[in-house]
């Protein structure tokens, strides 16, 4: 399989960093660049005092992307200086649709993302970030469990 492209997609948390050194490893092996990826979501509020006005964007969204951009730079380090990695953000209700989206629309090869290993009721009231992925998305999606 030729991959030049891997998609890493994390929230920040110290669980998605568990992809890294995999991310790295096949970066590494297959000469490939990486992009770090961080979805931000995109909150609708609604005006005060016109209910039928059409949504409008948070204030804080500007804020938050910069957060975002910074928080993945911090953890650019993380994956190694061995490897061409970029990092970018997008805004998104969805973030499993937006990963996949992301993915389609900048020619990646590979997403190489981690799961929480929700299930049952959790996982149901919460949905699954990886399992859109995988619906959505139309190459490779590589899932790491958390280890137990």
């Amino acid at each position: 399989m030729k991959v030049t492209h891997i998609l890493v997609p994390t929230d920040l948390s110290e669980e998605s960093h568990r992809t890294f050194t995999l991310a790295q490893e096949t970066a590494r092996d297959k000469g490939a660049r990486i992009t770090l990826l961080n979805v931000v979501e995109n909150l609708q509020v609604a005006p005060h005092g016109a209910p039928l006005a059409p949504p409008l964007d948070d204030p804080e969204t500007p804020a938050l992307v910069e957060l975002a951009k910074s928080e993945l730079e911090k953890r650019r380090p993380l994956l190694g200086d061995d490897v061409n990695v970029q990092c970018d953000t997008t805004l998104a209700t969805d973030f499993g649709e937006a990963i996949a989206d992301y993915a389609n629309e900048h020619g990646c090869d590979l997403i190489i993302m981690s799961t929480h290993g929700r299930t049952g009721f959790r996982r149901l009231v919460l949905g699954s970030v990886a399992e859109a992925v995988l619906r959505h998305a139309k190459m490779p999606v590589l899932c790491v469990p958390r280890a137990k």
